[in-house]
């Protein structure tokens, strides 16, 4: 295991080379001109000339690049264009709120969606069955921000259990952390708990009718034994990758639900940084969102060995 985990690390470096290439290309290409949001359009053209020089813009891109990967090889991400304060600084703020909203919102996914997949492959055909259906296919149709703002306007507005916007860390008061995570954690994780009980369903059906479960039903053994010691363990192997998956949807997804509640999370300052053209911090944020995808992949790979030995690597 530790020379797969050395193999896949070392395999996710060309990746992330890149990614940080396609990124820094892609941000220099934005229209926005960050000289002229510093100092405004109407700026002399000699301020603008000498503002230029003083962020090293007028340099080539490839010469911009080659700094940057140096100084990100190094921990270092530059500053911002605008505030000054270091990259690191900034992502660093916003990252574990948007990680805390991504977590929450696949615990309510997986809390919701396995059970109804269980539920649902135990009983196909039958009404329960095709209500699972259905409330999947409205999870999958609705969108995350639609229901958010939903969710606001029934909770907040209307019955006022739960505040409207805001962030409130956790480290000053728990108790307003918490409910002020509760309807972002279920506007993002509505869809992915849909996914992850669709994909539920289908594995299950296949484990159930896999020919060791007939044997093992044939020999006596308990058929609530056997779903929960052997047939949702092996089913939850292909449901593993679509959990993969969606944790690095949640990540992205939670860019628009950060907005939607005034969170100050990496979505708000990625935002930010795309309208004002704050290129260290696009380019920062964006690779670290890199990051976090390969690392989630790379723990999924892990669970497969975990649950199942025979794609255990050799």
């Amino acid at each position: 295991m530790t020379k797969f985990l050395v193999r896949r690390l070392l395999s996710a470096l060309p990746t992330l080379l890149l990614v940080s290439v396609f990124v820094f290309s892609l941000v220099h290409m934005t229209p926005t001109d960050p000289v002229a949001q510093i100092l405004g359009e109407g700026a002399p053209a000699e301020d603008k000339a000498a503002m230029t020089a003083q962020l090293g813009l007028d340099r080539s891109l490839f010469e911009q690049y080659v700094d940057w990967l140096g100084g990100a090889l190094g921990g270092d991400l530059g500053a911002s264009l605008y505030t000054s304060v270091p990259v690191t600084e900034s992502i660093g703020t916003g990252i574990g709120i948007t990680l805390s909203l991504a977590i929450a919102g696949m615990v309510i996914a997986l809390a919701v969606g396995v059970p109804l997949g269980v539920l649902g492959a135990l009983r196909p055909g039958t009404v329960a069955d095709r209500l699972l259906t259905t409330v999947v296919a409205l999870g999958l149709a609705v969108p995350s921000f639609w229901l958010a703002m939903l969710l606001v306007l029934v909770f907040a507005v209307n019955l006022g259990w739960l505040p409207v916007v805001g962030y409130t860390p956790l480290t000053e008061d728990p108790a307003a952390w918490f409910q002020g995570m509760i309807l972002p954690a279920l506007a993002l994780g509505s869809h992915t708990a849909a996914v992850i009980a669709r994909q539920t369903r289908s594995a299950m059906i296949d484990a159930l009718e896999s020919p060791y479960v007939q044997t093992l039903l044939a020999r006596g053994i308990k058929r609530r034994r056997i779903v929960l010691r052997y047939a949702t363990k092996n089913a939850m192997v292909p449901v593993l990758a679509v959990i993969a998956i969606q944790m690095s949807v949640l990540v992205a997804a939670s860019f628009v639900i950060e907005r939607i509640f005034a969170v100050p999370g990496l979505g708000t300052l990625l935002i930010d940084s795309v309208v004002r053209a704050d290129y260290p911090v696009l380019q920062g944020s964006i690779v670290l969102v890199a990051v976090i995808v390969l690392l989630v992949n790379l723990g999924a790979d892990i669970l497969y060995g975990v649950i199942n030995p025979k794609v255990r690597p050799q």
